[in-house]
C-alpha cells in the first residue's frame, strides 16, 4: 500500500482550516462558577467519606491528610473528564471543550499537567498567607486581586487562553450547537 493510501486509511486528527474564534473570558468564567458549585458537592462527598473512614471528630484531626485526599479526588474528577471526552458537566452545559494540540481531548499526562497548572489560580496567595503572616481578610483580598490578574492574562494572549492552558498545551474551544431536524 502506498504511503498516501496508508495516510488516508488512518483516522486523522482534527485540523481546523480556520483558527476557531476564541471563547470569551466571560463564558469561561461562567462555566468556572458552575464548576465551583458542582465541585462543592464532590468535595463534600469526599470529605464526608474521609471523615467516616478516619473517624474524624473535628477539623484539626488528620487535616493535612484530608486536604491531600480532597486535592486527589478533585484531580481524578478533572483529569478523568478532560482526558475521556474533554468536558466536565459544566463545560457541556456551556458548550466548551478542552483539547490538546491535535484537536482531541488531552492525553492523560497533558490533562494532569493542566490540573496542576490550574492550581496557580489559587496557590500563590495561599502560600503567602503563612509566609507573611497575613490575616484572613488580607489573604482573601490578595486572592481576589490574583484571580482577577490571572483571568485578565487571557486578554493578552493571541488565542485568549488562560495561562494554565498555555502551560499544558491545551485550549478551550466552543462547540457548535447541535441542530435537530424537526
Amino acid at each position: 500500500m502506498s504511503e498516501s493510501a496508508q495516510a488516508a486509511a488512518l483516522p486523522s486528527a482534527v485540523v481546523f482550516p480556520v483558527e476557531p474564534a476564541p471563547v470569551s473570558i466571560r463564558r469561561r468564567l461562567a462555566a468556572f462558577v458552575y464548576e465551583s458549585v458542582l465541585l462543592f458537592g464532590v468535595v463534600f462527598a469526599a470529605g464526608l467519606a474521609f471523615s467516616l473512614v478516619m473517624q474524624q471528630r473535628n477539623g484539626y484531626t488528620h487535616h493535612n491528610a484530608m486536604a491531600a485526599w480532597i486535592i486527589s479526588v478533585a484531580g481524578v474528577y478533572f483529569v478523568g473528564f478532560w482526558h475521556k471526552g474533554g468536558q466536565t458537566l459544566p463545560m457541556k452545559t456551556w458548550r466548551l471543550r478542552v483539547i490538546g494540540p491535535d484537536g482531541q481531548p488531552p492525553t492523560l499526562a497533558r490533562a494532569a499537567l493542566r490540573y496542576l497548572a490550574a492550581w496557580l489560580w489559587f496557590l500563590p496567595p495561599l502560600v503567602l498567607h503563612p509566609l507573611l503572616s497575613l490575616s484572613v481578610p488580607h489573604t482573601l483580598a490578595l486572592e481576589a486581586v490574583w484571580f482577577a490578574l490571572w483571568a485578565a492574562s487571557a486578554r493578552f494572549s493571541h488565542d485568549r487562553q488562560f495561562l494554565h492552558d498555555r502551560i499544558a498545551g491545551t485550549r478551550i474551544v466552543a462547540i457548535a450547537r447541535q441542530r435537530t431536524s424537526a
